[in-house]
């Protein structure tokens, strides 16, 4: 540890860095597009986030989000231990989709990353529409998330 005028700067090596890296993991929480009643053929059979419904996992096989099967299986698993709601949003291959500040952290700064949000009805629209129990779902599972994180990590064995 190196001091100056009472600062203390600490050194880490490359190595000592990427461990205290890999021990963490970032929720990126923005909205999700819910499935519209009019529109419901714009959403993938068997993901179509519904309002009140919970968090939705956000995927997308050009990684317009950060998900992975890790971050997944650690938001979900938390999900199932505090008996939280979760659904899951892939977008149509035929389909655009936006994206998140979670592909620019997971690959910019390689903290593991899960994409998540509450879903929506007329996103960018002037009348964005939720429902009002997602928000109080949220909240617990972020606090969830924050207070079961590490015990689970410590116990999950990744191969890469």
């Amino acid at each position: 540890m190196n001091c100056f005028h009472d600062i203390c700067f600490v050194t880490l090596s490359w190595c000592s860095l990427q461990f205290y890296l890999y021990a963490l993991d970032v929720v990126s929480a923005d909205m999700a597009h819910g499935v519209h009643p009019n529109f419901v053929d714009k959403h993938e059979e068997h993901h179509r986030p519904e309002l009140n419904r919970g968090l939705v996992i956000k995927h997308n096989a050009n990684q317009r989000y950060a998900t992975s099967g890790v971050t997944a299986f650690l938001f979900k698993e938390i999900a199932r231990i505090h008996n939280l709601p979760t659904q899951e949003f892939v977008v149509r291959n035929d389909m655009g989709c936006g994206s998140t500040i979670g592909p620019i952290l997971a690959s910019g700064v390689g903290i593991r990353t899960v994409d998540t949000g509450i879903p929506q009805l007329s996103m960018h629209s002037v009348r964005e529409i939720c429902g009002k129990e997602d928000v109080d779902i949220a909240y617990k599972h972020f606090k969830a998330f924050y207070q079961t994180f590490s015990s689970i990590d410590r116990k999950l064995k990744v191969d890469f």
